[in-house]
């Protein structure tokens, strides 16, 4: 039996619908070489469904069955039986001596993601260091003093963030600023933006949220300005200019509102708009805790629970022992002070704001696309209330928006949260991140080290890929999953591409931008690009920005210094992905695991796109079995695009294939994709006018 044609997965090839709901006549489909198998059986929970062979297409038979779902999740795997006596299962991790309840297919009836999350292009903005489209409501010196420093406003805009106050350093980027570059992402070829934090904050980085009702005045308008600065040592009190520009309802109506502005311009081109959400804790600045007095006698607001024991907000927080105010000390995340922790299992009130924020700004007028969760899996102080929390919010998210999108920041096994009921993905560090970076660099994610035997482990890459990305997903968390090769909190994966280990705490940030290989940044990309998910692109990661770990990651976007060949290599593979469905939605298989080495197909019934990336230093020549994704025998296969150290290319070349293989040579340091589409038949003239080379 020819176990190379046996296929299924959850794509609309294989299960129609791919989301079936509940309750929902649903067709499985499973593929096996033409001739060759004499039955195949579909395990469906508890039933044994012998399938029936209904096409015969190419090479290829086609078996389906029709079942029906129910309420609950449904798990399935395949047994089949060869002409020649031999038999084998078939789940997730593909032909197998016997299934693995992990690595079942399942289904979760009523589960769907949004369509424009599937496939899309996001964009990660860290706010305050993409762009100054307004200077009047830049953070000013000493405006006002947050954990033990003074506020700072950068005025060089390509200084390097320091590594011991950068939480305080302003650059001046805000809503305005993106805005104005908006045709810029459009131009790029960008179907979302995620957001890093941008409600009320006094950090730049803004996970200690101040104010979950309103946009920070200084990444909005300020309309009100006054008080005046402090002086160092002097407390935060009435005077603080600060206090006045985040307290006035005038500027914090005015930043909401440009808000709205912005993500109704992103919407007229085409541009979804998502949301960074840090629900597990808020900052000391908050106005439920006030611990500096912010608040205290500002019209409108009550009194904090640090502030007063019989503040309405005392029981958001965990305060500890003794007579109050118990030695200022509460509950704070990982010890932080600065991040106290929301104590939601204490205060139902507490739990219904946040259901109200997260339906807020995902309904109009705001009309956000979605929510990205930080440290989603620590809400709460035990699994049952997160679970418990997480299955609410989705469902009043999804109320006010269905088409929002639920995402969580996650390490590790995530399958727990993706049954269908309360995240609809995740970052995709496990599954994409980690194993591509490993593969192509050796080094780990934020440089703190390098393993010389992770660089070129194709095996290692495609079972971290395959393993992890089957574990933790079902096909809709899949196809929505963010894949990033840098953002926030890890180092610039160009940085990587150096294996120099470090961060700019002990050695120059500058160094952080030698050694590095744009040839092995443009491999990563195209990985990214090509692999199921949601390719995003953390903000100047297109422009060669580099840079070691938080905060040296957290640079100013080079507005006039821009790698530009970088940015067009990242427009040309953002077109392919787009213009390729099965890049989108298709199907994806390992065709070639060697060192240093690795080739991929994704493909659907109707075309496909062959990924192939040397890591090498030195050229190769391989040939690869093309057939199991559907590519017939003498067809031919256009060259998309070809990256190597001299940069890339788009000129056209033709590939033939012979006996269902392929043979490509690739220079060191290589990608190229390649395509078939059964709808775009060349003759053999056509071949030999474009293409002197014939590898066969």
């Amino acid at each position: 039996m020819n176990n190379r044609a046996l296929f299924h997965d959850m794509t609309l090839d294989y299960l129609r619908p791919a989301e079936p709901d509940k309750e929902r006549l649903t067709q499985v489909r499973f593929r096996t070489a033409k001739g060759d198998v004499k039955e195949v059986t579909l395990f469906w929970e508890q039933k044994n469904l012998q399938m029936k062979k209904t096409e015969t297409d190419g090479e290829f038979d086609y078996y389906d069955v029709a079942v029906m779902t129910k309420q609950d999740p449904i798990s399935y795997f395949f047994k089949i039986e060869g002409n020649d006596g031999s038999f084998c299962f078939f789940d997730k991790r593909g032909v197998c001596q016997g299934p693995q309840d992990n690595m079942k297919f399942k289904v979760l009836p009523g589960f769907y993601t949004p369509d424009w999350s599937k496939g899309a292009v996001m964009y990660q903005i860290f706010v305050d260091r993409f762009c100054n489209g307004d200077s009047s409501n830049d953070v000013l010196d000493n405006e006002y003093f947050y954990n033990g420093h003074g506020s700072i406003q950068v005025k060089k805009w390509d200084q390097y963030p320091d590594v011991q106050f950068d939480f305080a350093e302003f650059y001046g980027g805000d809503l305005q600023g993106v805005l104005d570059k908006l045709d810029y992402l459009k131009d790029l070829g960008i179907d979302a933006i995620y957001f890093n934090p941008i409600f009320v904050s006094p950090s730049s980085h803004k996970y200690d949220t101040q104010d979950y009702d309103h946009i920070d005045p200084h990444f909005g308008k300020i309309v009100e300005d006054g008080g005046q600065l402090l002086t160092e040592g002097q407390t935060n009190d009435k005077a603080s200019r600060y206090i006045k520009r985040v307290t006035d309802k005038r500027n914090l109506e005015a930043s909401d509102k440009l808000f709205a502005k912005l993500v109704a311009e992103a919407h007229q081109r085409g541009i979804k708009v998502i949301l960074d959400g840090v629900f597990n804790h808020c900052g000391s600045f908050n106005k439920w805790l006030d611990k500096e007095r912010i608040y205290e006698g500002a019209e409108g607001y009550k009194k904090g629970a640090y502030v007063d024991e019989r503040s309405p907000y005392h029981d958001y927080f965990s305060f500890h022992g003794g007579e109050w105010p118990y030695n200022g000390s509460y509950d704070g995340w990982w010890g932080y002070d600065t991040l106290p922790k929301l104590n939601y299992e204490g205060s139902k009130e507490l739990e219904e704001y946040i259901l109200k924020i997260g339906r807020k700004w995902v309904s109009a007028p705001y009309n956000a696309d979605g929510w990205r969760l930080d440290v989603a899996a620590d809400l709460g102080h035990s699994p049952e209330y997160n679970h418990n929390f997480w299955k609410k919010f989705r469902e009043e998210v999804k109320k006010a928006n269905p088409n929002a999108i639920i995402l969580a920041e996650h390490y590790g096994p995530a399958r727990d949260w993706l049954q269908g009921d309360e995240w609809d993905t995740v970052m995709n560090y496990d599954a994409f991140m980690e194993p591509v970076t490993w593969f192509l660099t050796g080094m780990e994610k934020h440089s703190d080290e390098f393993k010389p035997s992770k660089v070129g482990n194709a095996r290692e890459f495609f079972d971290s890929l395959m393993y992890c990305g089957g574990e933790n997903f079902s096909m809709p968390s899949l196809y929505s999953a963010m894949n990033e090769l840098s953002n926030h909190d890890h180092s610039r994966f160009l940085t990587r591409t150096s294996q120099k280990v470090g961060r700019s705490a002990t050695l120059m940030p500058a160094s952080a931008d030698t050694g590095i290989s744009k040839s092995v940044m443009r491999e990563a990309v195209v990985i990214q690009m090509t692999w199921p998910g949601a390719p995003t692109i953390y903000y100047g990661d297109e422009a060669g920005v580099c840079g070691f770990t938080d905060p040296d990651n957290r640079r100013t976007y080079p507005w006039g210094h821009e790698d530009t060949a970088m940015i067009a290599f990242h427009k040309e593979m953002i077109r392919i992905h787009k213009s390729c469905p099965e890049l989108m939605t298709g199907s994806v298989m390992e065709l070639m695991a060697d060192n240093n080495f690795i080739a991929y197909g994704r493909f659907n019934r109707t075309a496909a796109v062959v990924v192939l990336v040397n890591n090498n230093e030195f050229e190769v020549t391989k040939e690869i079995e093309v057939w199991p994704i559907g590519i017939p025998d003498d067809a031919l296969l256009s060259q998309l695009i070809i990256s190597d150290n001299s940069g890339f290319r788009t000129d056209s070349a033709m590939y033939k294939v012979r006996n269902g293989v392929v043979i490509t040579t690739l220079s060191g340091k290589s990608a190229a994709v390649l395509r078939y589409n059964s709808f775009a038949p060349v003759s053999d003239d056509e071949f030999w006018a474009d293409n002197t080379l014939d590898f066969g």
